[in-house]
């Protein structure tokens, strides 16, 4: 009954428009005061436990990082570096777009930004050499998604600071899922490009790939300092981001010099900006499953689901419509956090590796980002691209097809997510 009320309530208040973080925190506290033995005073010690959790000061890191990054001219030297590699193929433009929007996500962490980053730049090229405006925007902004799947990803550190899962570990599990979908999305470029005969671009000799790679090369150098940095035990994950944060400081002032000292301070105060936002929802997540954990709404769900007899593999099946669902409606970072303590337990008790379900979790918030209503990339291409949101939609949905097909993939063949951590002895 308390599990049902919960629930009821959140998504009641949702619907009435309130705030994700504030229907959270509505709704736990009215379900902790009716049901519960807790006062106010715990609700509001969890509440503020939250800003303890270290895994969690990443995530201002890796904004401040992705800001400094979105603000300077990184984006558009990856797409020159890009367009040097695979723009004398069928549909270069399109390949080099997608390869860009790949190593923009690689120093980023955030689907939006990538959008932003690499389709002010691509979109007009991409039209101008006589891509449809669909085709590109569809391919912008499901490119965009990568964004939250290849690290450093935020939504990997909420996950593991929830499930109190290894953060280094989940983003070295979504190095090959995101290379996977990389190239199915290539394909798919390269069947197009075949069947439309799509244009190409001079070949690039040496000398122009190695120029643009010099200029790229600080802003790339970054993946380096993270995953090497992480793989090599010189930081945490957590640390990493500070090193991040610094470093794209760094470069966007000194070394590329896209940002003045003046601008320093604006770009702080929009990091900070988008810091406050999420981490006042991941607040009043934490208390939520705090009142789920207080309520024994996570082990009555898994005795209720392993009661039923499932396979491993209908239990996944299930929990793919449930995220894919649940992504229609609302954010990343807000499924991750409501679900996340409800399906881990179940998942733990079906034997489901914590790691490959982190990464199957995430495949899913990057379906959501690009479905109706709430898909946040298909609002920030709609912007960029000049484009109504119906018609944006219509131009993104058939890029569902390789989506789905990556994850029906990453689903059921663990190995594509742990490959690479059990290989490096994570």
């Amino acid at each position: 009954m308390s599990a049902l009320f919960l629930l009821f309530l959140l998504f009641l208040f949702m619907l009435l428009g309130v705030p994700v973080a504030v229907s959270l925190g509505l709704s736990s506290i009215t379900t902790i005061l009716m049901f519960g033995n807790q006062s106010l005073t715990s609700l509001a010690q969890k509440f503020f436990h939250t800003m303890q959790v270290y895994p969690l000061l990443a995530i201002p890191f890796f904004i401040l990082a992705g800001t400094f990054l979105t603000t300077g001219g990184v984006a558009r030297r990856m797409i020159d570096f890009a367009n040097a590699i695979v723009g004398h193929f069928r549909g270069g433009l399109a390949l080099a777009a997608l390869l860009a929007s790949a190593f923009f996500a690689a120093v980023s962490g955030s689907a939006p930004a990538t959008v932003v980053a690499v389709g002010s730049v691509m979109m007009v090229g991409m039209i101008r050499s006589g891509y449809s405006k669909d085709f590109s925007a569809g391919l912008i902004c499901n490119a965009g998604t990568l964004g939250i799947l290849i690290p450093p990803s935020i939504v990997m550190v909420v996950y593991g600071a929830i499930t109190e899962t290894s953060i280094g570990k989940l983003f070295m599990a979504g190095v090959i899922p995101g290379v996977l979908l990389t190239a199915m999305m290539m394909i798919t470029i390269g069947v197009i490009a075949s069947k439309e005969n799509l244009p190409r671009q001079a070949k690039a000799d040496f000398a122009k790939v190695w120029s643009t790679f010099r200029e790229a090369g600080w802003g790339l150098l970054l993946i380096i300092i993270i995953m090497g940095g992480i793989y090599a035990g010189i930081f945490t994950p957590t640390e990493a981001a500070a090193v991040a944060a610094v470093y794209a400081f760094f470069i966007a002032v000194y070394v590329y010099r896209d940002i003045s000292i003046k601008s320093v301070p604006k770009v702080l105060i929009d990091a900070s900006r988008t810091t406050v936002m999420l981490m006042f929802v991941i607040a009043n997540a934490f208390m939520f499953a705090f009142v789920l954990t207080t309520l024994q709404i996570p082990h009555a769900a898994t005795e209720y689901i392993t009661g039923l007899g499932l396979p491993v593999w209908a239990f996944l099946l299930v929990l793919n419509f449930l995220l894919l669902a649940a992504g229609n409606f609302m954010e990343p970072t807000s499924v991750v956090l409501i679900l996340t303590p409800i399906v881990f337990p179940i998942a733990m008790q079906l034997g489901i590796d914590p790691i490959h379900l982190g990464v199957l979790m995430v495949v899913n918030m990057q379906i959501g980002l690009v479905t109706p209503p709430v898909g946040l990339n298909l609002f920030v291409t709609a912007g960029v691209a000049n484009m109504s949101l119906e018609d944006t939609i219509k131009a993104a949905l058939p890029w569902l097809v390789v989506l789905l097909s990556a994850l029906m993939l990453i689903t059921y063949i663990p190995s594509i997510s742990l490959a690479l951590p059990n290989a490096l002895g994570l």
